[in-house]
């Protein structure tokens, strides 16, 4: 643990003459100025009151004085500063604490694990200061067990943002730290370990060879004991698409033949979409077990045979489950060039809804232009997917079609193009 934080520097002096936080439990208040000073109090209890204010107010300008507090000595001041930090970037921050019709006080919980757990989407477009992410990673080290996971979570649920050199060197620098806590005696550090992975180390188009090292160890966890481990590394391997993996993976598939676990093994097989893994694809299209066959047609899919095109069409001309046919829709474009409307237009069906936002993320880099019903739908959700989906696909193209965007009637459509164009490597402007 390091010792309490030292003196902070002014930050924009003009800036924190007029920002303001309200005290939630009296009518006084405290500026911005006397916050980032008192973050750096002996007094344990300043601190703490402090970052409790500024978790509250959320403001972009505390993160570089917060990372000091997430190696705080007191767990407490830790869990606060680390919510604190969280709540700055998330696209729409929680408020910790209201009144309702000035009588019920509501109190909302700034948690990382749900954070995590909600996706990419919950973060905004701000950038994450490098000493943020170090200080969670730092922070996620603590000898205290709730310590150590909130802060590797929320080292999960931000370090998606950077992109370019900037995710090269993050990746090279956090790869090691986070596959050592596979290791850890404690099964909620080692499953929250193998998440963190899997979402930070997700394939990019750009991205280096994932060292063998951190993908290994992935491959250890899937011997762990914990079942939920188990099937998270199995994810995490497809969402890395490491190949090393493969024959693990289809072991493991041979050994559960049905059951979740069968159904994971096989889904990372299908990310990872290695041609020795097309054999078992094709077999599993005539599966009993729905999800089976529709994860099979993903899978063969991305491997990108197109001989393989008419079996799978041949499968999803006799299919009456959805998801199966959705996966087929999916499989036309990647391999016959098909329309994207069938796989874009299951947004707006609810069960439908997650399955097709994956698939749009896979297909929509050098298809851009194929989205412009979607992007000028009169439901806001479905325009809002269709964004999300764009800035996820990391084609700069798209850049020209978010942009406009940014200034939809619909305030919630204009900050996920703000957020999508941040994404893609240029700043939205602001209204």
């Amino acid at each position: 643990m390091r010792t309490p934080p030292g003196a902070n520097r002014v930050i924009g002096a003009a800036l924190l003459a007029t920002f303001a936080l309200a005290v939630p439990t009296a009518s006084a208040q405290i500026s911005f100025e006397q916050a980032a000073v008192d973050l750096a109090s002996p007094d344990a209890k300043v601190r703490l009151r402090a970052v409790q204010l500024l978790k509250g107010a959320a403001y972009p300008e505390a993160a570089l004085p917060l990372a000091r507090l997430l190696t705080d000595p007191q767990d407490d001041v830790q869990l606060e500063a680390i919510a604190a930090e969280l709540n700055i970037f998330l696209t729409e921050p929680i408020v910790p604490r209201k009144r309702v019709a000035l009588v019920v006080e509501v109190r909302n919980a700034v948690q990382a694990e749900p954070a995590f757990s909600a996706g990419p989407g919950a973060v905004g477009s701000r950038p994450v200061p490098v000493e943020v992410l170090t200080g969670l990673r730092t922070a996620a080290r603590d000898e205290n067990s709730r310590v150590a996971v909130e802060a590797l979570y929320a080292f999960g649920t931000l370090a998606i943002q950077p992109g370019g050199d900037a995710r090269r060197a993050l990746l090279r620098a956090a790869g090691p730290d986070i596959a050592a806590f596979i290791g850890s005696s404690d099964p909620a550090m080692r499953y929250a370990a193998v998440r963190v992975l899997g979402r930070v180390f997700a394939r990019r188009a750009q991205d280096e060879p994932i060292d063998s090292t951190i993908g290994d160890a992935v491959i250890t966890a899937l011997n762990d004991n914990d079942r939920a481990v188990k099937v998270a590394a199995m994810l995490a391997l497809g969402a890395m698409r490491y190949e090393r993996g493969v024959q693990a993976l289809t072991d493991l598939f041979s050994y559960y033949g049905k059951g979740e676990l069968a159904e994971a093994s096989l889904y990372a097989l299908a990310q990872i979409a290695h041609t020795t893994s097309a054999p078992l694809f094709i077999a599993q299209m005539s599966s009993k077990t729905t999800s089976l066959r529709g994860i099979a047609i993903e899978g063969l899919a991305r491997v990108g045979d197109r001989a393989n095109l008419a079996a799978i069409q041949t499968v999803i001309d006799k299919e009456s489950e959805q998801s199966v046919v959705l996966a087929g829709a999916f499989a036309l474009v990647l391999l016959g060039n098909g329309t994207t409307d069938q796989v874009a237009d299951s947004l707006g069906r609810p069960r439908m809804r997650e399955q097709a936002r994956r698939y749009l993320i896979e297909i929509a880099p050098g298809r851009t232009g194929a989205f412009a019903h979607q992007l000028l739908d009169s439901d806001p959700q479905i325009r809002i997917d269709t964004i999300d989906a764009l800035g996820l696909a990391g084609d700069p193209s798209a850049i020209a079609v978010l942009e406009p965007l940014t200034k939809d009637v619909d305030p919630q459509v204009g900050r996920a193009a703000e957020r999508a164009v941040a994404r893609l490597g240029q700043p939205a402007p602001r209204q």
